[in-house]
């Protein structure tokens, strides 16, 4: 039986679709590591931000402190000497526990990594019929 320029031929079956389908999961393989490598390169540079802000917001903070603190003593100390230590000693340590509940926080709400390359391969598998 001889088929006409107009007929569909045949694909040639299982072995033919084969290549298709390896070069489809290719690309899907891909796709989540450059969003993988997408992510460790977001995260990576957040970290290096948090790192250097931290370190210059503490490195001004404490030269502030210990400046105006000086200027209080040196201010106050004729009348109220070690009142005055131990009073900004007590305000020091009620920020600084404030400060570290809040730094707690913030590292136990960060965002999950790798949340967006899981969420693809979740699809994947709903979309190949894995959780069926």
């Amino acid at each position: 039986m001889a088929h006409s320029d107009d007929e569909p031929r045949p694909s040639g079956g299982l072995f033919a679709s084969l290549p298709r389908l390896v070069a489809t999961l290719l690309e899907i393989v891909r796709t989540r590591v450059e969003i993988v490598s997408t992510e460790l390169e977001e995260e990576r540079e957040r970290l290096r931000e948090l790192v250097v802000y931290g370190f210059w917001a503490l490195f001004f903070t404490s030269i502030g402190i210990v400046l105006i603190t000086l200027f209080v003593v040196m201010l106050l100390w004729q009348y109220f000497g070690p009142y005055v230590f131990g009073a900004l000693g007590l305000i020091y340590v009620t920020l600084g526990v404030i400060a570290t509940v809040r730094l707690r926080r913030l590292l136990r709400e960060r965002p999950r990594l790798f949340a967006a390359t899981l969420a693809e391969l979740r699809k994947d598998r709903v979309e190949l019929g894995a959780d069926r």
